[in-house]
């Protein structure tokens, strides 16, 4: 039996899943998720309707993208997409985080106000790829009304539009300088950081064809990394720096991350301390309300899902594990990164875990 992936071209972290596989050399099968694989196999099996899913060949079912990467990276060996070194790993999980978390704003953004029309016609291939063309855009704009719907309480409206777009290509400006220099994140092997970033920017700011032309006309060199990460040529190769090194080039993404998402975090952190000290009980919600946030200079509100607090809890759990030497040279690093105290000092409230596909205070 060989590992099956039900995933979309269209789904960000569908995007994530398939390019760690391929570079792992892992032996899958990818299943279009139709709307008969949603509700015959995707939902019986996880409790909802979300991709990617992933069935091992020995029957387990795993949902989420860390998952499938942590189950294969025990389960096959080999070179190992996870750092060695201190700086390096923590850096490579941070900005698993960032991407992951972070860029789905702008990442929502370019799809719904640059690419619509194009993506009702995708939403609709994928949940009705035998119907026509005409149907399927019918269907596409029913499906895809509800993702549409998810901008605003993403903080997508159009007083921090201005700011979102900005702050992406500033951004870009950043990845491509880096990308001039290096294949990958840290050296010639892709990190889990690579595939954090690689969701937003390849399922929605590469492959959408509005968002990919700026890609390509502002930063040829990031949409030249989207290409190496997504048509893997030569799986399972490739080396991370030497000496734990740290490009310089990546201090603007770090301090990006630093200023942007890790104060809106702590402000998450805050508001599921205080739901969980009155909700002991009860089922984690998706968001435990709506934070502020601040990009260029605007602020606005989102909503605080939880979620993003489990993800940035992997790196700062590996961060409170290090040796007393390892913390002090990470300690060292992080001082040159402006804004690094809201990690290095971040509270961190009730801990997660992601079980039996739910998130849960434990």
């Amino acid at each position: 039996m060989t590992h099956k992936l039900y995933a979309a071209p269209l789904s960000l972290y569908s995007g994530k899943a398939r390019a760690y596989l391929d570079w792992k050399d892992v032996d899958y099968e990818e299943i279009l998720s139709s709307g008969e694989v949603y509700k015959d196999i995707i939902v019986p099996k996880v409790g909802r309707p979300v991709i990617p899913v992933l069935d091992t060949d020995d029957g387990r079912t795993i949902q989420d993208t860390t998952c499938i990467i942590d189950y294969f990276e025990a389960a096959v060996g080999g070179p190992s997409v996870y750092p060695d070194t201190p700086k390096q790993r923590l850096v490579a999980l941070l900005l698993e985080a960032f991407g992951d978390e972070w860029l789905v704003i702008p990442a929502m953004h370019y799809r719904w106000n640059y690419n619509e029309e194009w993506v009702y016609g995708e939403f609709g291939a994928t949940a009705a790829p035998d119907a026509s063309k005409e149907e399927q855009l019918a269907i596409g704009r029913e499906r895809g009304a509800n993702f549409k719907g998810f901008c605003p309480i993403l903080g997508i409206n159009p007083e921090t539009i201005p700011a979102i777009e900005a702050s992406y290509e500033a951004l870009l400006a950043d990845l491509d300088a880096h990308f001039a220099v290096h294949d990958y994140l840290l050296g010639s092997r892709p990190s889990i950081g690579d595939y954090g970033l690689i969701g937003p920017l390849y399922a929605h700011l590469y492959r959408d064809p509005a968002s990919g032309e700026i890609m390509k006309r502002l930063a040829p060199r990031v949409a030249a990394w989207v290409e190496r990460m997504v048509d893997v040529r030569a799986p399972l190769s490739g080396e991370f720096l030497l000496e734990d090194e740290i490009p310089a080039t990546l201090i603007p993404v770090l301090e990006r991350m630093m200023s942007e998402q890790m104060p809106f975090l702590q402000t998450t952190a805050n508001m599921l301390t205080a739901w969980a000290a009155t909700n002991p009980d009860a089922e984690l919600p998706r968001a435990v309300g709506m934070a502020e946030f601040t990009i260029e200079g605007i602020t606005a509100q989102r909503i605080s899902p939880p979620f993003s607090l489990w993800m940035l809890q992997r790196a700062l759990s590996y961060y409170q594990s290090l040796s007393n030497a390892n913390k002090l040279a990470v300690d060292q690093f992080l001082s040159s990164i402006k804004g690094s105290d809201s990690f290095r000092k971040f509270e961190e409230g009730p801990h997660l875990a992601f079980e039996n596909f739910k998130l849960s205070v434990v």
